[in-house]
C-alpha cells in the first residue's frame, strides 16, 4: 500500500537557535573597573531608536543567519522566516525559539523546510544565541553614536567579524552537541 507513494525525500537536519535582540542609541552602561567603593563615569545618552536584529546560528558549525528589522511583530518574523527558508533550502531546519507572542501567531506560516522547537517559559539561558546577544554587545558597551546609521556601521563590523569558529566557542553549549551527537545529526 505504501510502496507505491514514491521514495520519500532525504534532507540532512540541522539544528539552529533564533532570537531577537534591540540595538539602539542608548548607551550600554556596564562594568568599567574603578577603585573599591567608586561609581564608574562614563559618557552616556538616553534616546530610545532602536532597530532590532533577528538571527539565527548553528552552534555545530558556527553558520548563522540575520536580518534586520525597524520592530518585533508577526509580518517581521514571517519575512525573517521566509528568507532563512530560501538561505537553507535543502535541509530541514530545526529552530529553537522562545515563546514570542509572533512565534506562535495563528497568522504565521511556517516554511515547510523549517520546525520551531519552542524552548521552556522564562528560560532565555537556554538558548544558545543569547550568549551571542551578550558577545556582541560588549563592545558596543559606553559608546555614543549620533545616529542610527553609525551604530548600524559599527554593528556591520561586528557582524562580519563574527568568524564560524567564534560562533561555535560561543554557542555551543555540550549538551547540545552531545545531543546532536547521539541524534546522528553530526
Amino acid at each position: 500500500m505504501y510502496a507505491n507513494q514514491g521514495v520519500h525525500e532525504q534532507r540532512p537536519i540541522r539544528y539552529f537557535a533564533q532570537d531577537e535582540s534591540r540595538f539602539g542609541l542608548k548607551t550600554v552602561i556596564r562594568q568599567l573597573i574603578t577603585a573599591c567603593g567608586v561609581k564608574p563615569i562614563g559618557p552616556w545618552q538616553w534616546q530610545f531608536k532602536a532597530f532590532w536584529l533577528y538571527e539565527a546560528v548553528e552552534p555545530l558549525t558556527g553558520e548563522h543567519f540575520i536580518c534586520q528589522f525597524s520592530h518585533v511583530d508577526t509580518d517581521c518574523y514571517q519575512q525573517f522566516l521566509n528568507e532563512f527558508s530560501q538561505a537553507f533550502p535543502d535541509s530541514l531546519n530545526i529552530l529553537q525559539v522562545d515563546n514570542g507572542r509572533f512565534h506562535k501567531a495563528k497568522r504565521l506560516q511556517v516554511p515547510k523546510n523549517i520546525i520551531l522547537l519552542f524552548q521552556p517559559p522564562h528560560c532565555p539561558e537556554l538558548n544558545p544565541i543569547e550568549r551571542l546577544w551578550l558577545y556582541l554587545k560588549r563592545d558596543l558597551r559606553w559608546s555614543l553614536f549620533e545616529d542610527l546609521t553609525q551604530l548600524q556601521t559599527k554593528i556591520d563590523q561586528l557582524v562580519s567579524e563574527l568568524a564560524p569558529e567564534i560562533v561555535t566557542s560561543v554557542t555551543g553549549f555540550p549538551f547540545i552537541l552531545e545531543a546532536l551527537s547521539v541524534a546522528n545529526i553530526i
